[in-house]
């Protein structure tokens, strides 16, 4: 499969090999409402970096290894951290991190925000097979096994654009499952709708035209699945430096923003002008 963008559309968009804070191994990331791209680091480090890519600020620590992150309606911002086995949350009205829920969850891995509904949900990737996702009340914390699947190393999640259910990613199928949400909020039967997606899938972005990117920690590529289209390979970094081991992505725009577990850096990817 050729993919469609050269590895030249993928830059370093911040470096932090040197930086501080240092953006040591990034695993999650998301975009803040005003433009600026938000990280963690596998030393429990939420990291804020300006829109254009100019500066590094910590916004709060844990001490362990923050997995995914995502923002709420409200700017919270929800991190996995694998060495606490618990979901904390940035306030963002008084910039305090604190431990947002646990209730049993042994590796939690990407939050997906439900404000519709009111919930957090939180992928599990222990067991292969095993539990596949939480769910957490966004006003208590409180909640536990949603999902019971079984999912083969549950990872990163989407919320689908019609609020109808959650994608999943099963990194040892490979491919991407879809769990419903019935109308009282309880799982429908597991689907698995996309498959062939070599040879690691990690992460999830959805575009507002309905195109789902799916990132690969291994190798290093990112895939795209356009409505009523088939897979494509969207670019694929054989040295792995600018893209290295991507897990999650986001997107801004007509920009794509990977974090990479095999670096110390941020990656855009610049999508403008691909058909």
């Amino acid at each position: 499969m050729t993919p469609l963008l050269e590895i030249s559309a993928a830059r370093v968009f911040f470096d932090g090999i040197f930086s501080t804070p240092r953006v040591a191994h990034p695993e999650g990331v998301a975009i803040h409402r005003d433009g600026s791209v938000w990280c963690g680091t596998e030393n429990g480090d939420l990291l804020r970096i300006e829109a254009d890519g100019s500066a590094v600020s910590l916004m709060g620590t844990t001490g362990g290894f923050f997995l995914g992150i995502a923002f709420d309606d409200v700017d919270n911002c929800y991190a996995c951290d694998l060495k606490h086995k618990a979901i904390f949350r940035r306030d963002a009205a008084t910039g305090r991190m604190e431990r947002f829920a646990a209730g049993g969850i042994e590796v939690p891995n990407y939050p997906v925000v439900d404000g519709a509904r009111g919930h957090l949900y939180v992928s599990d990737s222990i067991g292969n097979p095993g539990i596949g996702v939480y769910r957490y009340d966004l006003a208590t914390g409180e909640g536990g096994v949603w999902c019971e699947g079984p999912l083969t190393f549950a990872n990163g999640m989407a919320m689908a654009p019609d609020g109808s259910g959650i994608y999943v990613v099963e990194s040892f199928v490979p491919g991407v499952a879809f769990v419903p949400i019935n109308a009282d909020g309880s799982p429908g039967p597991i689907e698995r709708p996309i498959t062939g997606v070599e040879r690691v899938p990690d992460g999830l972005a959805f575009a507002d035209d309905g195109t789902l990117y799916i990132s690969c920690y291994e190798p290093s590529r990112i895939y795209r699945l356009r409505p009523g289209g088939s897979l494509e390979l969207l670019i694929e970094d054989l040295h792995a430096t600018d893209l290295a081991h991507p897990t999650n992505i986001a997107l801004k725009g007509d920009k794509i923003y990977s974090a990479n577990l095999g670096r110390w850096h941020i990656t855009e990817i610049d999508l403008a002008g691909l058909s």
